[in-house]
């Protein structure tokens, strides 16, 4: 658990605490230590402020993604501006929970990233649906939707393009490719296409 803010992440502690299948194994209050934390402890999931000191939530999982990579980082953050969500996504994050969800929701997203499934507030959500271009489109095809899902699911380029048995630049023609098609710019812009349009589902 990363917080900068003593009192919030005590208080997350807590609560996750009661929990019988969450053990909580360590705490950081800033970027640096969550990254030390991590790669020394081995947790199955960091629960990820954005707004710390040094470096921020963003850099810190980008770093956990590349040293600790079976580690899945869940963001969990006051911030819902695009540049925050986009960024965090995009540095490996597996989902992104607003501070004001409820802890039920909380302890099932803690759960969910613990398997690999990618958690995305339903405010994020509407949001980055929002930002859609409005322009119609052709469908992407069967296998950039396939490759649309497993982005989903937090899977690097890297991941996909060995589970699929293709090369990770293959990888890179296919997102793009599904970029055009769906009138967005990144990755999370295209899952929130993708699953509003009904083309992907969340797993679980």
């Amino acid at each position: 658990m990363a917080d900068d803010h003593t009192v919030v992440r005590q208080g997350i502690v807590a609560l996750l605490s009661l929990e019988s299948d969450i053990e909580i194994v360590g705490e950081a209050q800033d970027g640096t230590s969550v990254v030390s934390a991590t790669t020394a402890l081995r947790p199955d999931v960091v629960l990820m402020d954005l707004r710390m000191p040094g470096g921020g939530g963003i850099a810190a999982t980008r770093k956990i993604s590349s040293l600790v990579p079976d580690c899945r980082v869940l963001v969990l953050t006051t911030y819902d501006n695009d540049a925050s969500i986009v960024g965090a996504i995009e540095a490996g994050a597996i989902g992104y929970l607003l501070k004001s969800t409820s802890t039920p929701e909380l302890v099932a997203g803690v759960r969910s990233a613990a398997v690999g499934r990618s958690v995305i507030t339903p405010a994020v959500t509407l949001q980055m649906a929002r930002r859609r271009s409005g322009t119609a489109a052709s469908s992407p095809t069967p296998r950039e939707i396939e490759i649309l899902a497993l982005v989903a699911q937090g899977r690097t380029n890297a991941r996909i393009a060995e589970q699929l048995g293709i090369g990770e630049a293959t990888v890179k023609t296919h997102l793009l490719s599904a970029f055009r098609k769906l009138g967005v710019s990144d990755r999370t812009e295209a899952v929130m296409a993708a699953l509003s349009a009904g083309l992907i589902s969340l797993p679980g």
